[in-house]
């Protein structure tokens, strides 16, 4: 039996696109919401009304150059998260990644993590950490089995404002841990880099 959170699937035959990244793509949908939405009622709560523009939210989208060390692929995808800035530059992000373009043997990932992030001055430029938990979807090679599992992630960037609303997300490194993966920890590095957009 596959280890991790102890869900596997053995004998799956989907694509590389599929109906589990359709599903995959509803979950992370509704995490991002969830998180808007606390961010969005913690605004309410902490806001006076002279006091307005203190808490930023904040959508984006990037592509994904990623190392895995199972079998030490290098793969693409493609990623969407949101940022929930406040006024002490400490904020909350949320992510969603799918590593499904240049597979081989029909390996490919998604996982959907969530957590801090502390981003550096208000100028232009502006750096930033980040530290998230969640989990990751594995398809093993030739679609014998599927498993899930725990992923910690700690990573940085640099964004850079082009106007009020948009940002450049000029790059993004993200460490990724799986510590119950089946084999044995293992580990995922990504390279991202895409565009950042204030909604709120």
């Amino acid at each position: 039996m596959l280890s991790g959170f102890g869900k596997w699937r053995s004998g799956d035959r989907f694509a590389g696109v599929g109906a589990s990244t359709r599903t995959g793509a509803i979950r992370v949908v509704a995490i991002l919401a969830l998180a808007a939405g606390l961010a969005s009622l913690a605004q309410a709560q902490t806001t006076s009304p002279g006091d307005q523009g203190g808490l930023g939210i904040f959508a984006g989208a990037t592509g994904t150059g990623t190392y895995v060390q199972y079998g030490e692929r290098k793969m693409l995808g493609v990623a969407g998260f949101v940022d929930a800035d406040g006024r002490r530059r400490l904020g909350i992000e949320a992510e969603g990644q799918w590593v499904e373009f240049h597979q081989s043997s029909d390996v490919h990932i998604e996982t959907y993590s969530i957590g801090a992030r502390y981003h550096f001055g208000k100028s232009r430029f502006q750096p930033y950490v980040k530290g998230l938990v969640g989990f990751g979807d594995f398809n093993f090679p030739y679609n014998l089995a599927t498993g899930r599992f725990l992923v910690v992630t700690g990573g940085g960037g640099l964004d850079i404002r082009l106007s009020r609303r948009i940002y450049i997300r000029a790059a993004d490194f993200e460490y990724q841990s799986w510590p119950q993966f089946t084999f044995g920890a293992m580990t995922t590095l990504n390279a991202s880099a895409g565009l950042r957009v204030r909604v709120f």
